[in-house]
């Protein structure tokens, strides 16, 4: 059955390919059929071809460094399962509508055939989501402050770099106040998947007092994907300062929330809007942002896509995907986590072996 399936859901993949491409090129046929985006068309044509290849280069390692961060917390999978699990759940946000929700849902249903618990799968996937987040927020506010700093004291500037500060610090304390909540009401009758949640940000939060070089993943992971875009834009010749790069991307991307497949039309959108909103001139914007979302599209599809081969090739084979826990996962009850969760919980942080 489970070979029927596999072979079944190939040819959904496809057809989740087909749809982006077709969408890709209709949104080349309106650049070249509306009179105002023909000026985009044009500056995308006269993209200089060595920062676009610096562009590809950067968001191939922005897909490593989330495979090196994805290994921290799932030192407990065979690591070229892992990296195969990586790069497929970054193919499945690239592919899926939601972007990160989906590739949350492909990552846990293939680390469940791999036989990772549920109460695990949920815990060390919200650990590494609520990690990659926290990069998130800490470059969001940092750059509002340094907007705020740079920008002086005009209206506008304030605006645009208080919000970003203030958004930033109350999404931060409310996702800290869980564990804190979840522990002080004990015997309140919480849903299991707060409970794993919680043993997630304290998971999350764990990493960062037990450094390992493997965090530099998280940084990574965000940093490389956008100097990306920040490589898209000079192609344009018209580079972005820190600041409002920073900020357009990070707000831009709300709009993948949009359940759209692959984010096209809506990310373009989300992106564009918000840069020129922080000073980038349209036209250029407009150019560099597909150019860069076509990147962003196309590398970790096919890793994924590549990934998932190899991995579901693994499963077929019956190789163990997941390690016995060794010595010092055991140790995990003096680190604080509920007991419950102790038989899932590993705080060993893999250091002798490459992403």
């Amino acid at each position: 059955m489970t070979a029927i399936a596999d072979r079944d859901r190939a040819p959904r993949i496809a057809r989740r390919l087909l749809a982006p491409v077709l969408l890709s090129a209709s949104i080349g046929s309106l650049l070249l059929a509306v009179p105002p985006l023909r000026a985009v068309a044009a500056q995308i044509d006269r993209l200089h071809p060595a920062w676009a290849i610096v562009a590809v280069g950067l968001e191939l390692g922005s897909c490593v460094a989330f495979v090196v961060v994805f290994r921290l917390f799932f030192d407990g999978v065979g690591a070229g399962t892992a990296r195969e699990l990586a790069w497929t759940e970054q193919g499945s946000g690239a592919l899926l509508p939601g972007g990160g929700v989906g590739a949350l849902a492909i990552g846990g249903w293939l680390l469940r055939r791999a036989g990772m618990s549920t109460n695990s799968i949920v815990d060390r996937s919200s650990a590494l989501f609520f990690l990659t987040s926290a990069v998130n927020v800490g470059a969001l506010v940092g750059a509002g402050i340094l907007l705020a700093v740079s920008g002086g004291a005009e209206p506008v500037d304030v605006v645009r770099s208080g919000i970003p500060i203030l958004g930033g610090l109350a999404a931060t304390a409310g996702v800290l106040a869980i564990p804190i909540v979840v522990r002080r009401s004990p015997h309140r009758d919480w849903p299991e998947w707060l409970i794993d949640l919680s043993a997630g940000i304290d998971r999350a939060r764990r990493s960062l007092r037990a450094p390992s070089w493997r965090l530099l993943g998280a940084v990574g992971y965000l940093g490389f994907d956008i100097a990306a875009l920040d490589a898209t834009f000079a192609a344009t010749g018209h580079p972005l300062g820190v600041a409002p790069l920073v900020l357009g991307y990070l707000i831009g991307y709300l709009a993948n929330l949009i359940p759209i497949p692959g984010g096209f039309g809506v990310l373009e959108g989300g992106l564009a809007g918000t840069l020129i909103a922080y000073g980038a001139p349209a036209t250029q914007a407009t150019a560099a942002v597909i150019v860069y979302h076509a990147i962003a599209f196309w590398i970790p599809s096919l890793g994924g896509l590549v990934g998932f081969a190899l991995l579901r090739r693994r499963l077929a084979a019956g190789e163990p995907a997941a390690q016995r826990p060794t010595p010092s996962s055991r140790s995990v009850a003096a680190s604080g986590t509920p007991p419950k969760y102790a038989s899932s919980t590993c705080t060993k942080i893999g250091f002798a072996e490459s992403a």
